[in-house]
């Protein structure tokens, strides 16, 4: 079965000049932890960003110098720029006369009708799409007591009335995401909000963790998901460097084949066998490698009597041991070499 054939069809929108929703590619995000006055440090990262393949991020937008800060961002980035607001739909209003390419806000925390009324105007005019960011911990009072906690029909229910309440503005340039923390709440919610609705949903677990922890929730929730064929674009959240956010959603889509981006990368786990430090090796490769676009398939192998055999399918391979380099493509070894140099000489064939 392909994850890509089963993707349900949602409207499309332009964040920018990414379309997201429809047959459009799931969209990788991710969100930056610089402070968003602070314009160097926020453009630097950006671009770090931009380099990994990140093709949305969104800002911090707490108050009046950041909202000010974005068309100073705007104007040294290539990527569309979202800005994230809490409480405050002035600083919403400020952010998109600034240049953003869209808003994001909690509806819970956003205060009156009349206020979110007067945000969409605004996005209205500026032709600007608006996501509905629905967190667990966040959820409107009645509809907390209605439901006795933050359920996945407590989370949707919470998402509809707020697409409908935009609607009723005439206002229809909508996504929408529905996280918890937790991956079963997350992956419940989304699968109930996908059959009510066919806007594009930005999909993710929130407030995941660290590095590790935060991976595999959102390899899981994230993964169970598009497998689904639920998603139309996703953002890791990690409590780490964001590049790594987008490291990790790319993985996430190669591993399901449904996108790929950059060098996939199988390595043996080691064994009493292995007579080379592969650890420090692959790091070596990997580290290389980060922002490269190449879909090669590299296999890095720590024995050199059945490396090349156990990684046939790889379009690339290297493996070493007793001072012996090789060099393999398809499973056939292609040349010998001292053992040194084994990352140069691997490099340097993925980059001809």
């Amino acid at each position: 079965m392909s994850f890509v054939s089963n993707r349900k069809h949602t409207r499309q929108i332009s964040v920018g000049n990414v379309k997201v929703g429809g047959s459009e590619p799931i969209a990788v995000q991710s969100m930056c932890n610089t402070f968003t006055q602070d314009v160097d440090a926020t453009v630097a990262q950006i671009r770090r960003l931009e380099s990994a393949g990140c093709e949305i991020i969104r800002v911090a937008v707490p108050d009046e110098d950041a909202a000010l800060a974005i068309a100073k961002i705007k104007a040294q980035i290539s990527i569309p720029l979202i800005a994230d607001i809490h409480f405050d739909y002035r600083l919403a209003i400020a952010s998109a006369k600034a240049g953003a390419d869209g808003l994001r806000f909690n509806p819970g925390n956003i205060g009156s009708q009349k206020k979110v009324k007067l945000l969409v105007d605004c996005a209205k005019d500026l032709q600007i799409p608006i996501r509905i960011g629905v967190n667990a911990g966040s959820l409107e009072k009645d509809i907390l007591k209605k439901y006795s906690g933050a359920t996945p029909e407590a989370m949707v229910e919470s998402a509809m009335r707020h697409v409908q309440l935009l609607e009723s503005y005439n206002f229809h340039d909508i996504k929408i995401s529905i996280k918890a923390s937790d991956v079963a709440r997350t992956v419940q919610a989304y699968q109930l909000l996908s059959s009510k609705t066919d806007y594009p949903l930005h999909v993710g677990v929130t407030e995941a963790g660290g590095l590790y922890p935060g991976i595999v929730k959102s390899s899981l929730g994230i993964g169970m998901l598009l497998a689904k064929g639920i998603g139309d674009t996703i953002r890791v959240s990690l409590t780490r460097d964001p590049v790594e956010e987008v490291r990790t959603g790319y993985e996430i889509l190669k591993a399901l084949d449904i996108r790929r981006r950059g060098p996939e990368i199988i390595s043996c786990p080691t064994c009493g066998r292995c007579k080379i430090n592969l650890f420090d090796i692959l790091n070596q490769v990997e580290t290389a490698l980060l922002t490269s676009a190449s879909t090669i398939k590299i296999a890095i192998m720590g024995c050199v009597v059945n490396g090349p055999g156990e990684a046939k399918e790889a379009d690339i391979g290297i493996a070493g041991g007793d001072g012996i380099g090789i060099l393999f493509k398809k499973g056939k070894v292609i040349r010998k070499f001292p053992q040194e140099k084994l990352v140069e000489v691997l490099l340097n064939e993925v980059n001809l």
